[in-house]
């Protein structure tokens, strides 16, 4: 065994490949490879990326990975069409829910405005805070 203090990309990516590779093994219903997908913010004079969502799809399942808008553009209803376009691409790659994470202090109440529920909660996480996990099913 060795600490790695930071872990290096060779070592994940083994860690990761054995990891899936076992997961196929066990997983009958398993519906396809792995996936990372992204949808991406971008300003219109410099076509720099400002934002936008990460996901990973597994499983027949997406996660939602990470979510960010910028607070100048936030209130345009952005954080809802990038959700909105995430829906399309899980169902485009036979997906029958989305999940993901968020804390009290981020976004809670936005994921349940779109339709997801909290299927567990992880309190005092930071401290003073929760963890939030939700999910929604895509018919």
């Amino acid at each position: 065994m060795a600490y790695e203090p930071e872990l290096q990309p060779e070592s994940r990516a083994a860690i990761v490949n054995g990891l899936i590779a076992f997961n196929r093994s066990q997983t009958p219903d398993f519906t396809g490879p792995m996936a990372n997908v992204g949808l991406t913010l971008t300003d219109p004079e410099t076509g720099a990326v400002d934002g936008g969502l990460t996901a990973r799809i597994t499983f027949g399942r997406m996660f939602v990975e990470l979510l960010f808008v910028p607070e100048r553009l936030r209130g345009q209803g952005l954080g809802r069409k990038l959700m909105e376009r995430a829906e399309v691409v899980a169902r485009e790659h036979g997906c029958g829910g989305i999940w993901l994470d968020t804390y009290s202090f981020q976004a809670p109440e936005f994921y349940k405005k779109l339709g997801y529920t909290v299927f567990g909660e992880l309190t005092d996480y930071p401290p003073g805070s929760s963890r939030y996990f939700l999910h929604k099913q895509l018919s």
